[in-house]
């Protein structure tokens, strides 16, 4: 788990600021300030500004980049064992593997489930078959394993 060393920091100093806040906002309870419930609201958001910041900088994990890929759009995904990404235009054969093999490293496998325990990516583009007709052809697929997170290319 990377930490994000701003987002951290930010955090830290937010955390410090709310509790700035929460002592002000007790001295204006004791001392009857006018603002005291303003700066009950000013002290939580910033409190939550502060977890919130904590929370993503332990969580956050950067994109997997694998050379020779190209950045696809995902068209179709089931959210259990199938992702399919369409290939651009003129894209060269010998990206076809690294581009699905990134793709398939950077799924996210929480609240996945295959049968099988496997999910299919797929790079496809839309060919013409004739008048007003249209089909998909796979390029590459890669498979993607929700135990252990192996990725195998199979074409």
């Amino acid at each position: 788990m990377p930490v994000d060393p701003l987002l951290l920091k930010a955090g830290l100093w937010l955390g410090a600021a709310s509790g700035v806040l929460a002592v002000l906002m007790v001295a204006g309870f004791v001392l009857g300030w006018g603002v005291r419930f303003r700066l009950v609201g000013v002290t939580s958001f910033t409190a939550l500004l502060s977890l919130s910041c904590l929370a993503f900088a332990i969580s956050y994990s950067p994109r997997t980049q694998v050379e020779g890929a190209v950045t696809v759009p995902v068209v179709f995904d089931n959210g259990t064992n199938l992702v399919i990404a369409a290939a651009p235009e003129g894209l060269a054969a010998e990206a076809y593997g690294p581009t699905v093999e990134q793709l398939a490293l950077n799924l996210r496998g929480s609240g996945r489930s295959s049968a099988d325990g496997l999910v299919h990516v797929r790079l496809r583009r839309v060919e013409s078959a004739g008048d007003g007709v249209s089909r998909p052809v796979v390029l590459a697929e890669a498979t993607r394993s929700l135990s252990d997170g192996a990725v195998q290319v199979l074409r």
